[in-house]
């Protein structure tokens, strides 16, 4: 695992990342960091965990309406397990990346 300096919402954080995972660990960066600018831009929010709560809510609504992952050929959700996972492990990357702020859920 490869440790990356990122920042979001002018915060910076230490990340673990695989090897070759680089860029897509950034684009998910640049992903959170400009939902989480917008909730806070909006400025009905002032809690960065909240923000950050909100952030991923929205990230991964916008993940459960991409069509080829809504339902396979037999009309059963498709990826839904893999999407749990994916969740999950984002969830549990932004406890780790809070640290002393607390935890998201």
């Amino acid at each position: 695992m490869k440790q990356v300096e990122v920042t979001i919402l002018g915060q910076s954080y230490i990340l673990s990342c695989p090897e070759g995972g680089e860029a897509l660990l950034q684009a998910a960066v640049a992903q959170v960091d400009s939902e989480m600018s917008a909730i806070r831009d909006a400025g009905k929010v002032k809690a960065r965990e909240r923000m950050a709560v909100l952030a991923a809510l929205n990230l991964a609504y916008q993940l459960a309406e991409r069509p080829a992952l809504r339902t396979g050929k037999s009309g059963a959700p498709k990826g839904e397990a893999s999407t749990d996972v994916q969740i999950d492990t984002l969830i549990a990357r932004i406890d780790g990346a809070l640290g002393n702020d607390g935890r998201l859920l």
